[in-house]
């Protein structure tokens, strides 16, 4: 009696085993699964559009966005860049000559800037910006492009930024139309530099009320970031009470402003709000694809 109670509870076990494993994976295809957006009327542009990842991550995590774009009906055209260690550029791919809104989605071997052991000024502004630097000179001079788009997450950011400040004479050549900036730690990380709710930002200015170094060494854009780039920043606030996408406060992100305030030819923000505002998340949000696409080509 007691070897036939034990099978039926086996049994009882493993089946609600199978039903528990059922759940999480739905669960986990649903929340892993492209949010796409309706197909939209976009013009038509031989503009490229260069998407940079985040730190320890690769062009995997763009390509969830560029996905949603592609069924939205934005364009067909889509390479990869792959950035080496020593700053080569490898390309994937092939552009036809006037492809439709072009798509490159950038991977950086060195993803993490492992080379500067935590001093983030020297990274950002010495491998980052210069790994920025050579994709899109490599691109734009294979196929002729003179103006592009600029799509970044997280450390991307920092990286395109420390770029817009170190050649200040290449933007004259090859022209940044649009800059989106997407969970952008300007002035510090939470759990590294940063506390919740710790940094403030003057209404007014946008100035930010503390200054730690990698922003510091981004204020002589104030007088360089080029006056012909439109700005959307986005940025995620997991509405838990720390005003912060987890790693990313608002405020660190909304510094951007103080930055590119009186340049920029115009400046937008977009705060995400809910647990799909977390920052690993935005990369993959039906609301962030459809701002991209609106932003950038319609």
């Amino acid at each position: 009696m007691r070897k036939r109670n034990y099978s039926i509870i086996a049994i009882a076990i493993a089946v609600v085993a199978i039903i528990a494993g059922i759940f999480i994976f739905k669960n986990y295809s649903k929340q892993n699964e492209v949010q796409e957006i309706a197909s939209v009327k976009v013009e038509s542009r031989t503009v490229p559009t260069f998407f940079f990842h985040g730190w320890g991550s690769s062009y995997h995590a763009e390509e969830d966005m560029v996905k949603a774009i592609k069924h939205a009906g934005v364009t067909k055209s889509v390479i990869r860049a792959n950035v080496t260690r020593s700053g080569k550029v490898i390309l994937h791919g092939r552009l036809n000559k006037n492809a439709r809104n072009p798509i490159i989605e950038v991977n950086f071997d060195d993803n993490k800037l492992s080379g500067y052991q935590g001093d983030y000024v020297r990274a950002y502004e010495n491998a980052g910006s210069r790994y920025v630097k050579n994709v899109i000179q490599k691109v734009t001079s294979k196929y002729h492009y003179n103006q592009i788009n600029i799509v970044a997450h997280s450390m991307g950011n920092l990286e395109v930024a420390y770029y817009f400040k170190r050649y200040p004479e290449l933007q004259k050549q090859i022209q940044v139309n649009h800059f989106i900036s997407m969970a952008g730690h300007y002035d510090g990380i939470i759990g590294e530099n940063d506390k919740p709710n710790q940094l403030k930002i003057d209404k007014k200015t946008g100035k930010p009320s503390f200054m730690r170094p990698e922003y510091r060494g981004l204020l002589p854009l104030r007088k360089t970031f080029p006056r012909n780039t439109r700005v959307l920043n986005i940025f995620g606030n997991r509405e838990d009470g720390t005003n912060s996408d987890g790693p990313v406060s608002n405020a660190s992100a909304r510094s951007l402003r103080y930055l590119i305030n009186g340049r920029a030819k115009s400046y937008r923000e977009l705060m995400i709000r809910g647990k799909n505002a977390q920052h690993s998340k935005l990369h993959n949000n039906r609301q962030v694809n459809q701002a991209i696409v609106n932003f950038l080509w319609r």
